[in-house]
């Protein structure tokens, strides 16, 4: 679990570090953006997320590209814990925008009810959890996950996710939860550093290996706790033990007293699509009980939904 603060709400726990949900998009704030509105960006500014928008030509034709609804989203993702509050100026430093162009982005945003305003400061509303919730919603390996996540609670009592790879991070896109442990975890659409939990270390070491070294050339690596790794080398080293045994364990990484346990999750062809995993407290359990508890109860209920999805 992420060592950061958290904020129990209900029955999930959320980061206040880290804690955007960057997927979906409402059509109606597609077509508010034409491709004429803000188009000057300074050049030593890039959007907010280059590898997750920067069309190629095997993605995306040139003529097909929207630059605008890029800076509409690179907008929405300039509010963080550190900016809660921004103005247009602020906003647009953050993004590549300039002040006059933030600033229209700000107010269609506000007008389609994306963000407040008092004048000069702007912030997020509510709506903005709409667009996570309409990938959670319209996507169908959240929904066929869940009743499995209910097996994997019932067989260990303890909180059961499945969570994907975007970009550095993982995003928990199901959960389940025992009523023990109900104010536990995190809240679906939560981001985390994937090198510090057990389901981000096992689908990095299941990539490829011209692609790993590519990303840890790019990537500094976080310290959380003492139990962090930090150093390239050992993780390396870690990521080539996951990659042979087929599973992850992470312990302390992200925050004191708790582990996590990953199977991955494939498709039935055999393609990664995920990662399977509990979160628990560590209390008095040694490691070898954990896994001898967890392990078995994970690797079958992935195998029970590979053909399922």
């Amino acid at each position: 679990m992420e060592k950061h603060r958290f904020f129990v709400t209900g029955d999930k726990r959320t980061s206040s570090i880290d804690q955007r949900t960057k997927i979906g998009f409402h059509l109606s704030f597609w077509l508010a953006f034409s491709p004429t509105i803000g188009k000057v960006m300074t050049a030593s500014s890039p959007p907010a997320s280059p590898a997750l928008f920067a069309p190629t030509a095997s993605m995306l034709d040139k003529r097909d590209w929207i630059a605008g609804l890029e800076k509409g989203l690179s907008i929405i993702e300039s509010f963080d814990d550190a900016n809660p509050r921004l103005t247009a100026s602020q906003a647009g430093a953050r993004c590549g925008l300039t002040r006059t162009a933030a600033r229209r982005y700000l107010l269609t945003l506000a007008h389609l009810g994306y963000v407040a305003s008092d004048g000069k400061l702007f912030w997020l509303t509510p709506r903005v959890l709409r667009l996570g919730q309409s990938y959670l919603e319209s996507a169908r390996l959240p929904r066929i996950v869940q009743p499995f996540l209910q097996r994997v609670t019932a067989g260990t009592q303890e909180s059961a996710y499945v969570s994907v790879m975007d970009g550095d991070e993982i995003v928990y896109i199901a959960r389940n939860g025992s009523s023990r442990i109900m104010n536990t975890g995190y809240v679906l659409g939560s981001r985390v550093q994937a090198q510090v939990t057990a389901a981000g270390l096992l689908m990095l070491a299941l990539r490829g290996p011209a692609w790993l070294e590519s990303w840890l050339a790019g990537h500094e690596l976080r310290t959380y706790t003492s139990y962090t790794i930090a150093s390239k080398e050992r993780l390396r080293i870690e990521l080539a033990r996951v990659r042979t045994q087929g599973w992850a364990i992470s312990e302390q990484q992200l925050e004191l007293n708790y582990r996590g346990i990953a199977v991955p999750l494939r498709d039935r062809h055999g393609e990664l699509l995920g990662a399977l995993s509990v979160t628990m407290p560590m209390g008095h359990e040694s490691t070898e009980d954990a896994l001898a508890r967890v392990l078995s109860v994970l690797s079958e209920t992935a195998q029970a939904m590979r053909h399922l999805i």
